[in-house]
């Protein structure tokens, strides 16, 4: 059952504006844009207010949550399903919309299911199957908790690029621009190096989860191995290293995809990270507490 962003501020005695902007934040776990409005849960609480001042970091409370979260597990098969019920429609629809695809929430859910809809492209549907198998696969290595590699991100890749056979898990052969951006990628025969280099840093890296995260994700979509989908997968792998240390994984809102590139540009331009780490922090605090709230419930 969902409600309306005017019913909503009426419940939380805030504007029908504000409720609306945290719909696009992503700050209201389950809310959903159709049309120009937005759907909301009816058991939606309301967010704790982002724009003050908390006396505790958000580090610091992402490491509390996972440490509530850890002393729940094991969780059931059930408890796990409940969870991440609604995740893979949302963050298929989110990830895939960022890069272009046309499928909307509702229809990405559909095609999810096996069904086709009419005039979109049968690219948009390659997409969105593609990606839930690539998320799929994800969660099957998160189990090995295997070290991240080349070769496991040529894999994901492979399922990514469901569209595009001859490009599928290779690196590219070509250069490449990303118009507008303050960074030119590699060029072709620096792939493999860079990537090597990253892969290194990466594992040897001290710092806190999402600062790491936040850099990597970066860096790799500076390298921009992949002739395509390389949004998709850098995403795809910010998942799958949060889930192997135990944090919920994060859907990147296609709302906040003038954020997200706004903090590539703050750090190639001014060096600046805290802006992508931001961002992360903010979706997996967010992600923490709808876990602990679900858990709760049961």
């Amino acid at each position: 059952m969902f409600i309306t962003p005017k019913q909503a501020a009426k419940r939380w005695d805030i504007s029908d504006r504000r409720v609306r902007v945290l719909c696009a934040e992503g700050k209201i776990p389950g809310a959903y844009r159709e049309g120009r409005g937005w759907k909301i849960p009816a058991d939606a609480e309301k967010p704790v207010d982002g724009r003050l001042k908390s006396k505790e970091s958000i580090l610091a409370q992402i490491n509390r949550k996972k440490a509530e979260l850890d002393g729940k597990r094991p969780l059931t098969e059930g408890e796990s399903a409940r969870l991440n019920a609604e995740f893979v429609v949302e963050y298929t629809y989110n990830t895939n919309a960022i890069e272009g695809n046309t499928l909307t929430l509702r229809e990405t859910d559909l095609v999810l299911r096996g069904f086709t809809v009419d005039q979109k492209p049968l690219k948009d549907h390659i997409e969105a199957v593609g990606h839930k198998e690539a998320f799929e696969f994800v969660c099957e290595l998160v189990k090995d908790k295997a070290p991240l590699t080349e070769r496991i991100i040529q894999q994901i890749h492979y399922l990514v690029l469901a569209d595009k056979r001859e490009d599928r898990g290779v690196y590219r052969r070509v250069p490449v621009r990303i118009m507008g951006a303050h960074h030119e990628p590699v060029q072709p025969y620096l792939i493999q190096p860079k990537m090597e280099q990253l892969l290194y840093a990466y594992a040897e890296s001290d710092e806190d989860i999402v600062t790491k995260l936040a850099r990597f994700h970066i860096e790799f979509e500076g390298i921009h191995p992949f002739i395509d989908g390389n949004g998709r997968i850098g995403r795809l792998l910010i998942n799958l290293e949060l889930m192997k240390a135990g944090y919920p994984p994060i859907d990147i809102k296609f709302a906040d995809r003038m954020s997200y590139y706004n903090a590539f540009d703050e750090y190639y331009a001014k060096n600046n990270i805290s802006a992508m780490a931001e961002l992360f922090a903010g979706y997996l605090n967010a992600r923490l507490d709808f876990y602990l709230k679900i858990l709760k419930e049961d």
